[in-house]
């Protein structure tokens, strides 16, 4: 699943007429970025929420036939928030276990390093697997702790052993079970509560990684996306 619905306040004026996602970088859109990546690594159904502008999304990814995957879209009269959209859009997800990408996120990450925590969630191990990176600048305490393979919430480790969440991750659809369609919900709140059961795996991914939050960050990753490619 790609998470596509948020507003993009942050990206005004940019996002006043065109949905996060949709905004290019190196030559095509992030979300586009995504789909490519997800197909490369195997994943051959992808289901895309949205919300703001949302008909701009469908209108220009299709069906996915023509990047080489089937889209499934659950569309939301306002964002659910991300728990919220996932839970309402757990009808279109097949299988126990799914991957998860924020929309809003520029990674080279290789999707198929997600085969295992797939696997092992499907089989019951797990609630979620989360893929952590270091800190960005805009965003220094970080959010969750990991060690030893296992991410803990970390309330009262330091700052400097915290990492942030990517935004990629893979969940068993139990994690969400108390949830309902069509209501906001955020997901740090459901993820604490399975790191406390200690049911949340993690990794550290130390590769590209943007969050492309602001005008400014989204441009110049565009700049550096092109200058690499020439």
């Amino acid at each position: 699943m790609i998470l596509a619905a948020g507003r993009g306040e942050r990206m005004r004026p940019l996002t006043d007429h065109t949905p996060k996602p949709l905004l290019h970088v190196g030559g095509k859109p992030l979300i586009v970025w995504h789909i490519e990546r997800l197909r490369a690594a195997g994943f051959r159904h992808v289901v895309i929420n949205h919300a703001h502008l949302g008909e701009q999304i469908e209108a220009a990814l299709g069906d996915g036939a023509a990047l080489g995957v089937a889209i499934d879209y659950s569309r939301e009269a306002s964002a659910l928030e991300t728990a919220g959209g996932i839970a309402t859009a757990l009808p279109l997800i097949r299988g126990e276990a799914f991957a998860v990408v924020n929309g809003d996120i520029y990674t080279d990450y290789d999707f198929g390093r997600l085969a295992e925590p797939l696997t092992w969630l499907a089989a019951g191990g797990d609630q979620a697997h989360l893929v952590m990176v270091d800190n960005p600048p805009q965003h220094p305490n970080g959010d969750f702790v990991l060690e030893d393979g296992r991410v803990k919430s970390g309330e009262q480790a330091a700052e400097s052993s915290r990492l942030t969440f990517s935004g990629i991750g893979v969940y068993r659809r139990a994690l969400f079970a108390d949830l309902r369609a069509g209501e906001k919900a955020p997901l740090a709140p459901l993820l604490r509560q399975a790191m406390d059961a200690a049911r949340v795996s993690g990794e550290h991914y130390s590769g590209r990684w943007t969050d492309v939050g602001t005008p400014a960050r989204l441009a110049a990753l565009d700049e550096e996306l092109r200058r690499h490619a020439a």
